[in-house]
């Protein structure tokens, strides 16, 4: 029997999952994107001149412009799911209208963030099959929350996590090539006075874009990014991002 073996990889574009503060700059980073579509879960593009389809209430419209986007002929380079989070309650409603109950925690058994996972999965899929067969990026945006983090080897501490459900957030995790923090560049100041030290919080507005898991965040990348890129208002950190991605510079 011949093995079917390959040994040259066929570059696909990233998928990249951003989170962050409010504010910080989100919907701005998909917009700057090449050729980008939002799919919109929450009202937040007034500000900002996109190709875009309606507000989606529903699973099915959702899934619906997904389905477009894979059988219908454009030219679109990227797709922005803005946000997952506030899909996450559309798609929990999907789940608790098929098992007639009113909130997915009375599903038996605690079972229903798992069941959960199902749906996900179909969505999922449909956002594999844009990478996959029309060359699309895709970009999903998500809030951060600040969670308690139960680290194994030390004392638990606080963290900014993606706002998901934890099973949920792992599936997205597992999917993405790259999990980018946005937050500002905050240092702090202590001062003693007497037997009292105040800790005061500095930051000049600078942004920044984490690459790389630390204690206080979860981030990661496949393509050998710098831990930390600057987050400026003009979009330059996309030719920082697109220069270490392979599928951007087949040519070279």
């Amino acid at each position: 029997m011949t093995l079917s073996l390959q040994t040259i990889n066929k570059h696909k574009p990233p998928r990249i999952l951003i989170y962050g503060t409010a504010g910080i700059g989100k919907s701005t980073f998909g917009a700057m994107a090449p050729d980008p579509v939002f799919i919109q879960t929450e009202d937040g593009l007034d500000a900002i001149n996109v190709a875009h389809y309606p507000l989606a209430n529903t699973y099915q419209e959702v899934m619906g412009y997904l389905s477009e986007l894979c059988t219908e002929p454009h030219d679109y380079k990227t797709l922005v799911i803005d946000s997952v989070d506030w899909f996450e309650r559309i798609l929990q409603a999907q789940l608790c209208g098929e098992r007639n109950v009113k909130s997915i925690s009375d599903i038996p058994y605690g079972k229903g963030y798992e069941i959960a996972l199902d749906l996900w999965r179909e969505y999922i899929s449909a956002l594999n099959y844009l990478r996959d067969n029309r060359g699309m990026m895709i970009i999903q945006i998500a809030h951060a929350d600040i969670k308690r983090f139960e680290n194994p080897e030390t004392e638990g501490y606080d963290r900014y996590q993606i706002k998901l459900h934890q099973k949920a957030s792992a599936l997205l995790d597992e999917h993405s090539d790259i999990v980018l923090f946005a937050n500002h560049v905050v240092s702090v100041r202590k001062k003693q006075d007497g037997f009292k030290e105040t800790v005061k919080a500095i930051g000049s507005g600078q942004r920044v874009l984490h690459t790389e898991e630390r204690p206080a965040f979860k981030a990661k990348n496949r393509y050998s990014l710098p831990a930390e890129i600057p987050f400026d208002k003009d979009g330059a950190y996309w030719t920082e991002l697109v220069q270490h991605i392979p599928y951007y510079n087949k040519g070279e």
